[in-house]
């Protein structure tokens, strides 16, 4: 950085009123007599409200399992009781956790499975993992129609580019041969 611009930033900031508590207008670095609204917390446009995260169910109805893990992760991971493994009594659904080597991380992440397939099973279309799931469809449906759109203009382009250069190239010869 300059300088210059340095010293001007400086210059700006040290003519700065910041005043506390400054009421419904805030001072500012912009100079005597000019001020900024405040930041407001409301926003104009309705936001889509996704449903809650889904609650646990209780400690009665789970039943908790501690397995050695297996998979990637070395010998720490095979010989330490880290993976987690509830089954959901009354649906007899069953959920294990090895994602790190934490006991408790694991128990948390089973939990929250568990929560969730349990959501998926009682509000089916509505619960929240298929509306984020269908929420992502769209928008990795989006991306690809934009793509193809982007390709196919190409194509068009590269098309047209071909034709003008063939139609230039039949002019180009014609004129060849009438000159000889």
């Amino acid at each position: 950085m300059s300088s210059t611009f340095l010293h001007g930033l400086r210059g700006a900031l040290s003519g700065a009123a910041f005043v506390r508590n400054a009421g419904p207008r805030l001072h500012s670095a912009l100079g005597p007599g000019r001020s900024v609204a405040p930041f407001t917390t409301t926003s104009p446009l309705p936001v889509n409200q996704m449903p809650s995260r889904p609650k646990h169910p209780p400690e009665s109805e789970i039943e908790e399992a501690f397995l050695k893990g297996s998979g990637p992760g070395g010998q720490k991971i095979n010989k330490t009781s880290s993976a987690v493994q509830l089954k959901h009594i009354p649906t007899g659904i069953v959920v294990k956790s090895q994602a790190t080597r934490s006991r408790e991380q694991n128990r948390k992440i089973a939990r929250d499975l568990l929560a969730a397939r349990l959501d998926e099973l009682v509000n089916g279309d509505q619960s929240r993992t298929a509306i984020v799931g269908s929420y992502k469809k769209k928008r990795s449906d989006s991306a690809a129609k934009k793509s193809r759109r982007k390709y196919r203009k190409l194509e068009e382009e590269k098309a047209a580019q071909a034709a003008t250069e063939a139609v230039e190239g039949a002019e180009a010869t014609e004129k060849t041969t009438e000159s000889a």
